[in-house]
């Protein structure tokens, strides 16, 4: 397998530092990172890639019954793992691709040794005492908005997605990489993503694990986070001062910095 076009593999900083796999999210790329990749690049082995049908990945290996649900997705994570022999690394996942990485850690525990979930959440519907921000209703309606304009639909969430009004540049890049996805590619990663509910596989985390969360989010409220923390033993809760639900393009220097330090305490 031709790892490198299939997923756009970029190896960069350290070959002789630990690797940090850096995933990104619904509807992004691996350029969202760029603002993360100076702060590891001394001290670490970098490694970005895009999902099939994300960014520069080969489209023609997109297949709407693999991504049909998060094990696809977690399946380009041990590919990639894989096709790099990585041992011990550290998977950095923004959104849904927390919940990837979990998956992933699963299916080759010796292959990924920690995990940062950067505004994560297993389950965006309301469950319940569970409060993932959305009802079933709400999910129903973006998805159909999402299916019948997507274009559209990209416009009017991206700002709300980022956050950060004061600052609608980090909404238009939002809604730009939203709109260089495939339509049909991004229904189906969409509806993966949104109907998701990873709730149980937390519960099998037993690799370091720190969570990031922001102070408002729209997409994944402070009780997500609390949820996160509290069903993977001894992870570590660190709220951002940032908001939106991209704080490695809002909040970049408090983000890098939390990442960093829990880096170091690894070693």
């Amino acid at each position: 397998m031709d790892i490198d076009r299939r997923n756009n593999v970029t190896i960069t900083g350290n070959p002789e530092g630990r690797t940090v796999v850096l995933a990104h999210g619904f509807g992004c790329d691996q350029n969202m990172w760029r603002l993360t990749v100076p702060a590891l690049a001394r001290d670490y082995r970098v490694v970005l890639f895009d999902y099939v049908g994300s960014g520069r990945s080969d489209l023609a290996a997109f297949s709407e019954e693999r991504y049909g649900t998060l094990d696809g997705y977690a399946r380009d994570v041990v590919d990639v793992c894989e096709a790099l022999d990585l041992r011990d690394a550290v998977f950095v996942g923004h959104s849904v691709s927390a919940m990837i990485g979990v998956l992933a850690a699963a299916l080759v525990p010796e292959r990924i040794g920690a995990l940062i979930m950067v505004a994560p959440s297993p389950r965006y519907v309301d469950d319940g005492d569970y409060r993932g921000g959305f009802s079933a209703e709400d999910i129903d309606e973006l998805l159909a908005s999402l299916e019948s304009n997507y274009l559209g639909w990209s416009a009017a969430m991206a700002p709300v997605i980022m956050g950060n009004g004061d600052r609608p540049e980090l909404g238009e890049e939002l809604k730009n990489s939203f709109c260089a996805t495939d339509p049909d590619m991004a229904r189906v990663f969409a509806r993966t993503t949104f109907l998701s509910d990873s709730r149980d596989d937390l519960k099998a985390v037993a690799v370091p694990t720190l969570v990031l969360e922001c102070t408002q989010d729209a997409i994944a409220p402070r009780e997500v986070g609390a949820f996160v923390h509290r069903a993977i033993p001894g992870s570590e809760l660190v709220t951002l001062d940032a908001t939106g639900h991209c704080p490695h393009l809002s909040a970049p220097e408090a983000t890098n910095e939390a990442i960093v330090e829990f880096l170091g305490r690894l070693q």
